[in-house]
């Protein structure tokens, strides 16, 4: 088994818009290769994988259903023809996260949640280890969330499948780290991106009274515990769940 210091190419889903495009745009900034991975917003990947570019960096857009494994497959194919074998995945891709009286939940609304935490992060996992074993190692990141502490009713089909990801987390950090491969979460806050924009200013205002930071927090802190866990420095954290909150689930 032999063991490459070089970043590689980074593999992050969900990365034409929101908390994906800042952790693409952190990634290359730290010399990965990176494929900025989308389903729907061609435009909007372009204009990340341009920004890139125009800074120095390395990145190619890609389009593809994560949840799909024939697409993910294919992905993969594709990302390790024209960037390299993979050598860091950042699970990031979601889908709607509706709120929900759990009494009208139904088996269909989990099953909406286990696809893009569940069968997503297997999917892509499974497809980017023959790369990673390969160079002897590798980084995979979670992009989990903090509402599993939080306990919101109206969100449980999101926080049960939430709640597995991060014990798929678990998993692989056991089986995976005999070879060299680091598995773990950054579990953000409510950090205001593009989905967030009709939020009203008092919703914002009264989160943040919540945090003892007292502020949200902005995309650049969870790009830069994405880039903490996926360097050289990290090798040896594995199995972690790294809340990006400002301590609001503090008990």
């Amino acid at each position: 088994m032999r063991h490459v210091d070089t970043p590689g190419a980074a593999v992050v889903t969900g990365a034409s818009r929101g908390l994906g495009a800042v952790i693409a745009r952190r990634l290359a900034a730290d010399g990965h290769s990176v494929a900025v991975v989308y389903r729907s917003g061609a435009e909007a990947a372009r204009a990340v994988v341009k920004e890139i570019r125009a800074a120095g960096g390395a990145a190619r857009e890609f389009a593809a259903d994560v949840t799909d494994e024939t697409a993910v497959t294919g992905l993969v194919a594709d990302v390790t023809a024209r960037l390299g074998p993979v050598a860091t995945l950042v699970v990031n891709a979601t889908g709607p996260q509706p709120t929900q009286d759990p009494a009208a939940v139904t088996w269909q609304d989990h099953l909406a949640q286990l696809a893009f935490f569940v069968k997503s992060p297997t999917l892509l996992m499974q497809a980017v280890l023959p790369s990673m074993r390969e160079r002897g190692g590798g980084r995979i990141v979670q992009i989990g969330s903090d509402v599993t502490e939080r306990v919101l009713p109206e969100m449980s089909a999101y926080t049960a499948a939430k709640a597995a990801q991060h014990s798929l987390t678990e998993c692989w950090a056991r089986a995976l780290g005999p070879e060299g491969i680091t598995v773990n979460t950054v579990a953000p806050g409510w950090i205001p991106v593009e989905r967030h924009a009709g939020a009203a200013p008092e919703a914002l205002a009264a989160y943040a009274a919540e945090v003892p930071l007292r502020r949200t927090g902005d995309p650049d802190d969870v790009a830069a515990a994405v880039a903490y866990l996926v360097s050289p420095e990290a090798a040896f954290v594995t199995g972690e769940r790294v809340r990006v909150n400002g301590g609001h689930t503090l008990g």
